[in-house]
């Protein structure tokens, strides 16, 4: 008997509802907040406001979409954590209450977990789709985690390896409104990386031990670098910004796959995933496909829906949840911190 998971996502700035059954995806939908774009990050009062006002009709929507009725849904998965508190709030208040009053199961699903499983998301004309085989590597990169981990089972994950600071996705953002890009940077660099020499401009490269990266030096590295550039030349953004972006995001993911590499050479492990936004980047992909020949690697990128926050995968992982009976209890509560 098929299993169908109604999944809310409210960690960030996006709300978004999704309907599986099983592992398929039946609606996926998300609503965007531009309103933070005018403040260089996301305003953390003005999205759990608008998460208030965008739940019920996203879910509305997605249950409409997947052309099922409310009395279908088998369980309700959110998001606990890690995440905006508030932002975390709505969506696990509006759980508890669908729980309740449908009398089906609450599913807690940690976001970082969540995004690792997106790749065992399958459309209805994707049931031949390839999934990474366990155990196999994944390097997490979203907007505020940076972690190698290697992924046992669908619910069993040990990390190797994370940030000691900021993230991948910060260092994109931070230094992307350095250069007076708007929130969030990463897209933009990426697309006018393409225009630029990547070894026009060297950064300092942080010196950490084993698998642990860190990005607070290099994002202070270019701060420093284009304030004393701009001291000689006010233009000197404006003359280099194709070189900049260019520069900025090949040192970003040359630091990123290095620790990679490493840690697919000390673990054996051949199958390598990538997850979250900073997976979409066009430089780490072909870096990734490079890597893949050379060492004879199965690389497995997630579809650009999946790789940001979306509430398909916060069902996909309610289902293997579901399947364990790890099930949340009403006084469950929302983590702004949460460790895989």
């Amino acid at each position: 008997m098929s299993i169908i998971i109604l999944g809310i996502e409210s960690s960030c700035d996006d709300t978004s509802a999704a309907i599986t059954k099983d592992n398929v995806i039946l609606s996926n939908l998300i609503s965007n907040q531009s309103v933070h774009k005018n403040y260089g990050g996301v305003v953390p009062e003005l999205a759990s406001r608008a998460h208030q006002q965008n739940i019920v009709p996203v879910v509305d929507q997605a249950i409409t979409e997947a052309g099922i009725e409310k009395s279908d849904i088998d369980g309700i998965a959110f998001t606990q954590g890690p995440g905006l508190l508030g932002s975390l709030m709505v969506g696990s208040s509006f759980a508890k209450a669908f729980s309740l009053a449908r009398n089906i199961p609450l599913i807690g699903v940690n976001h970082l977990q969540a995004h690792i499983l997106a790749h065992f998301i399958k459309k209805k004309d994707q049931t031949d789709k390839k999934t990474p085989e366990f155990p196999f590597l994944c390097l997490l990169i979203s907007g505020g985690h940076t972690q190698l981990v290697i992924v046992k089972d669908y619910l069993e994950m040990e990390v190797i390896g994370a940030t000691i600071d900021d993230a991948a996705g910060e260092a994109f953002d931070k230094c992307g409104k350095v250069m007076g890009l708007p929130y969030p940077a990463g897209p933009s660099i990426d697309k006018e990386s393409k225009k630029g020499d990547p070894q026009a401009f060297s950064f300092t490269r942080p010196r950490i031990k084993q698998l642990d990266y860190s990005f607070s030096g290099l994002k202070t590295a270019f701060l420093y670098f284009v304030r004393d550039k701009m001291k000689k030349d006010e233009h000197f953004i404006d003359n280099n910004f194709s070189d900049l972006c260019a520069s900025i995001q090949y040192t970003i993911v040359d630091i990123l796959m290095n620790k990679l590499i490493l840690a697919a050479r000390e673990t054996g492990i051949k199958d390598i995933a990538v997850a979250g936004g900073v997976s979409a980047n066009s430089h780490l992909k072909m870096k990734l496909h490079e890597n893949a020949e050379k060492h004879s690697w199965d690389i497995y990128i997630p579809e650009f829906e999946y790789t940001t926050d979306n509430a398909a995968m916060i069902a996909i992982t309610g289902y293997y949840k579901f399947l364990k009976k790890q099930f949340s209890s009403q006084d469950v509560i929302p983590h702004a911190r949460m460790n895989l």
